[in-house]
């Protein structure tokens, strides 16, 4: 089968004044029609640059993509000239920003912004494309769609500013969906059910999502497939059910050991990852990770690891997976069998 989305080795770089900064390496992944996959890390992982390379967000200069391929229904994006992609971008992928009260325009009526794509995508109609916007407003949950048609971004609570960001990214139909950490300024009633219309839209509309976040949890209740990035690579990828239950990677085991176990009989410290991520200015030989991991031997210092497949699409960049690498505990596999 065919992926509807598929990068392959992809690289950009920034030119700053302190020199280049490496925010994405050799990173590869695909998404299939109808599929949640998640990407999660750290903040400065490199999550937000590799999705904003795909839509064609990233600044040039500062901005540039060495190397890699981005294949859109087996076009690559980075070839397009402008016009090419802006007629892709809104109409066939759509992105969800973070922060919604800086990506809808607050002197236009929520409405006319869901209408814009509509007209200028689908040809619409002024007519159609009210219809079609009010449709929208109640699709994803917005009360009282004919009057909130006409009210601004401002009259919005933060939930529903984000569902109405939601509603203009679905207008058209869009193929592949990318929400960049929607949930992260939501209250947890909020994010839930922003969560549960994600997953709802998904459904009716079987639009594929690339969801951006740095919470395990909210991966757990949504995605499909999970990507782990850690100094603008790929750490550990596989399915969201087997990597929860046999994560292979010291990155991963210490993101889960940071989540908190409101069902713990004991209240217990979060455990916190020591140490910091490494300068992308000048990025170490061997394993990003290493100077931060209590296990690193002396190649992960020197040498980089290779994506070792631990099963079926499930593969850790880590020297503890060779057969010839010292036999290491399962951290949050242990932590489960204490409680």
């Amino acid at each position: 089968m065919t992926n509807l989305l598929e990068v392959k080795n992809l690289e950009v770089s920034f030119k700053t004044f302190g020199g280049e900064v490496q925010a994405v390496r050799n990173v590869s992944f695909h998404v299939d029609k109808g599929e949640i996959v998640a990407i999660v890390g750290e903040s400065g992982s490199g999550k937000s640059v590799t999705v904003q390379t795909i839509m064609g967000l990233i600044p040039t200069p500062p901005g540039k993509v060495k190397n890699g391929e981005i294949l859109f229904q087996n076009k690559d994006l980075l070839k397009l000239s402008k016009r090419e992609m802006q007629k892709i971008k809104g109409s066939k992928i759509s992105m969800v920003f973070q922060d919604p009260m800086t990506s809808l325009n607050p002197t236009m009526r929520i409405g006319k912004q869901i209408e814009e794509g509509l007209i200028v995508h689908q040809k619409l109609s002024k007519t159609e494309a009210r219809r079609r916007a009010v449709e929208m407003i109640r699709l994803v949950g917005i009360p009282n769609a004919e009057e909130r048609y006409n009210q601004y971004p401002h009259e919005f609570s933060g939930g529903m500013r984000q569902r109405a960001m939601i509603a203009i990214a679905l207008s058209c139909n869009p193929e592949l969906l990318i929400a960049d950490e929607p949930t992260t300024a939501l209250d947890v009633t909020i994010q839930a059910q922003v969560l549960d219309l994600m997953k709802d839209l998904k459904e009716k509309t079987n639009t594929a999502i690339i969801l951006i976040t740095h919470d395990l949890g909210v991966v757990a209740e949504t995605a499909e497939r999970v990507i782990v990035m850690y100094a603008g690579m790929m750490v550990e990828s596989g399915r969201v059910n087997e990597l929860f239950e046999n994560p292979r990677h010291p990155y991963t085991w210490g993101l889960m050991e940071s989540i908190p176990d409101t069902n713990a009989a004991h209240k217990s410290r979060l455990v916190p990852i020591e140490g910091s991520p490494p300068d992308l200015f000048s990025p170490p030989k061997g394993c990003p990770f290493a100077p931060r991991c209590k296990y690193a031997m002396e190649i992960c210092l020197s040498e980089m690891p290779p994506a070792f497949e631990i099963g079926e699409g499930h593969h850790s960049r880590c020297w503890l997976n060779d057969p010839r690498a010292p036999k290491v505990e399962n951290e949050v596999a242990a932590g489960r069998e204490k409680q």
